[in-house]
This record gives structure tokens, sequence and C-alpha cells, in this order.
């Protein structure tokens, strides 16, 4: 039986244990992390804390532009809270897209201290292109890497009929190449 004799130890057992992925922050390093962290990411806890959060995004041009955004916004604006959607890396690789939820626990320095939450998001709305269910869902393989027959076999549809709709997503995008259009859809935030 778990020990929550005191506010303190029913806190902790509350944050580790909590059904909501966090983790807690010190400039960018990951110091705390729970139960949730580790069943979204696939990342034991051993694996996150005292590691840069880099390491949940999908390239480190993400990991940069995003945290830019997010400490210019808040030091404007002296706000505490920062929310976003965004695309994040599982440990094995498949990117997905997610809601993040930061509080600053130092105002004065944005990044000194803050606590994370993160939600997937089953079906990306893409605000830049109006993009039909279908193709939402073959852009989200397309960005995972795989084939149009993976694409295919996974949806229940002809790897030509993926082709159809990659050809859709290019126009769409306004791209030439599947490489430039995972690339816009990556950063179609």
């Amino acid at each position: 039986m778990t020990d929550t004799s005191t506010p303190q130890k029913a806190a902790t057992l509350g944050f580790r244990e909590s059904p909501v992925a966090q983790i807690v922050v010190r400039h960018r390093r990951i110091i705390e992390a729970n139960k949730a962290i580790e069943r979204l990411f696939g990342y034991g806890r051993d694996e996150v804390v005292n590691r840069s959060v880099q390491r949940l995004y999908p390239t480190t041009a993400d990991f940069n532009q995003i945290g830019e955004k997010c400490e210019t916004r808040m030091r404007a604006t002296g706000d505490i809270y920062y929310e976003d959607e965004r695309f994040m890396q599982t440990k094995a690789h498949e990117i997905f897209w997610a809601r993040a939820k930061g509080i600053t626990l130092s105002p004065e320095d944005p990044f000194a201290l803050m606590v994370w939450s993160f939600e997937k998001i089953a079906s990306k709305s893409y605000r830049s292109v109006d993009l039909s269910p279908r193709e939402r869902e073959v852009a989200h393989h397309l960005v995972n890497g795989r084939t149009s027959r993976e694409i295919g076999a996974a949806l229940g549809i002809s790897h030509r009929t993926v082709e159809v709709h990659r050809a859709r997503l290019m126009r769409k995008f306004n791209v030439k190449n599947t490489a430039a259009l995972v690339s816009e859809i990556v950063h179609a935030v």
C-alpha cells in the first residue's frame, strides 16, 4: 500500500499516477516525469529525467522554433501560461499531433521552472489547408515515413488510392515532391 499520510506524499503520488501526461522542466531539461508520459512517449522515466526535452520533438528545428516562440510570447505578454498544438515524437520515432500546455513557476525567467502537460490529438485539423478526413489520415502516415503500400494496408485502401490522396495533398500544399510535402505538413502549425 502507498503511504499518503502527509499532503506532500499525497501530492507526489497524485503527480506520478495522474492520467494526464506531465513533466517538470528546468531550462528545458526534464527534472520529473509521470507514468502517463511513459505511456504517451514510450520512454521509461529514467530515459527522460535529467535529459533535454528535445528528445520528445521530431527535429531540433522544431525544438528550437517552439522554444523561441513560447519564451518570446511569455516574456512579451507577462502571461504564465502557454498552449499550442505541435508534432511530437515517441521513442519508436512515431510522430503524432499533440496539444501542449505549460505554466511557468518563475515568471521572471519563464524557462527556469515549468510544468507541461501533453495530450495526443487523434486527428489534426490543418489551419492553412482544408483537408478531408482521409487526407488527414494519409498525411499522418506520410510524416511517419510510411510508403503508399504501407499506408494503404493500414487504411484498408489500395496503394494507388493513397497515391491519389498524396497528389491532392501536394497540390493543396503547393509542393513538387514528398519530402517537401512532409516538411509542409510538419510545419503547418
